[in-house]
């Protein structure tokens, strides 16, 4: 088996993270929680949720979007669209997709709910995987077995994939506006205030969860300047620990103990390993052959698109890429500010709307002018008000008090 070396690595990250070619396609991933529509406290078997799913799928086929179904730790649902060449041709197939599993749930009591944390159930580990079970014991052994936990099971996304860019210098413009656009985005999509019942004190729990987190794999990417962002991710994944190693006789091995790079000097990992520890970093603007923005709160309803749409527009479109960049740059530092308090801290607020504004004139010309009222209407009801779903009322949700354990 190939053993790899330091400059292997970057060449793998370098050509295959970072493949550059003219933008234009854009994904999406919407996580759900899944709930008894009649006791929304109640834990929901994840076991119960795969049979209706595949006995659906056995009788009538995949999503007909395109989408693939996969579930998280906690029974989370994830719909993951296929790529596609526009906005509207995915929003059309995605929300058709969401609404198929709905349709497939719906007769046996269950729905889907869009919240960046559980509001009301504790986490509860459902998952069958080895590999899961191996990164629960990695964030117990690393001393984050709360967060870790909350991560895995109470958790839940709107994940935007755009394009890297057209060349080099494309990639690096749009990989620090993405880093830059990321305050913002937390700001204007929190929507978790409340956690098993609780409030925490932030906009954003969900953020404030991942903050929390294993700090080598999880805070964002230190940005560069102008420098090449292959060599920044490069250095952050040898840094990082490795989480868990397959090894050849199929046994599954938590936490060894040594970064990426301490196990490079050993000369053991092969293309496989260095694949499956990239897959086992989370910051919030990951580089996989595309760029996956990872830091939104899911979502109510429709506003799934919301997210989509305006990260689409800023990063592919000319003129909002120039209005973002000035408007998000001054705030790229405030990850803290945003979880805690959304758009009600006035820079995120001014920066929320100059993006908005950026994204609504710039659809029409990506070919998605069928999401503008959709996207207007959030920025309506939240952007221009300087408000938050977060600071919509809790519904079916006992909230107690303040819970002084909150994060940040």
């Amino acid at each position: 088996m190939t053993r790899l070396t330091v400059d292997d690595v970057y060449q793998h990250i370098h050509g295959v993270c970072f493949k550059t070619g003219p933008p234009g396609t854009v994904g999406a991933e919407t996580e759900w929680f899944v709930v008894d529509a009649a006791d929304p406290a109640a834990h929901v078997p994840a076991a119960k949720v795969r049979a209706l799913m595949d006995a659906d799928a056995a009788a009538a086929g995949p999503p007909p979007g395109g989408s693939t179904v996969t579930y998280e730790p906690g029974g989370q649902l994830e719909l993951s669209s296929a790529p596609y060449p526009g906005l509207s041709a995915l929003h059309a197939a995605l929300a058709g997709d969401i609404a198929r599993v709905r349709d497939v749930l719906a007769p046996a009591g269950l729905a889907l709910a869009g919240h960046g944390v559980d509001p009301v159930r504790r986490p509860r580990f459902q998952a069958e995987h080895p590999r899961y079970r191996c990164m629960r014991d990695y964030f117990v052994s690393g001393g984050f077995p709360d967060a870790g936990e909350a991560m895995m099971c109470s958790t839940a996304s709107v994940q935007v994939c755009v394009d890297i860019g057209a060349d080099r210098a494309d990639a690096a413009r749009r990989w620090r506006l993405a880093h830059a656009l990321g305050p913002v985005l937390v700001a204007a999509f929190a929507n978790s205030p409340v956690r098993a019942g609780r409030r925490t004190g932030l906009r954003s729990s969900r953020q404030g969860i991942w903050t929390e987190l294993d700090p080598c794999r999880t805070l964002p990417v230190l940005r560069d300047g102008d420098g090449d962002p292959a060599e920044a991710w490069t250095r952050y994944a040898l840094d990082a620990r490795v989480m868990l190693v397959h090894t050849a006789s199929g046994e599954w091995v938590s936490d060894p103990g040594m970064s990426f790079l301490e196990w490079l000097g050993k000369g053991e990992p092969g293309p496989d390993d260095l694949a499956y520890h990239l897959s086992t970093l989370f910051p919030p603007v990951r580089p996989r052959g595309w760029l996956e923005l990872r830091m939104i709160d899911a979502l109510p309803g429709p506003y799934w698109a919301v997210p989509v749409a305006v990260v689409a527009a800023l990063l592919d479109d000319p003129a909002a890429s120039a209005l973002a960049e000035a408007a998000a740059e001054p705030v790229a530092d405030r990850w803290a500010e945003a979880a805690r308090s959304g758009p009600a801290d006035p820079p995120l607020a001014a920066a929320a709307r100059a993006c908005f504004a950026a994204a609504l004139d710039a659809l029409p010309r990506l070919g998605a002018a069928g999401l503008v009222p959709l996207v207007a209407e959030y920025a309506g009801r939240y952007v221009e008000r300087g408000r938050c779903p977060a600071d919509d009322p809790a519904e079916h949700t006992t909230v107690h008090e303040e819970d002084p354990a909150c994060p940040l």
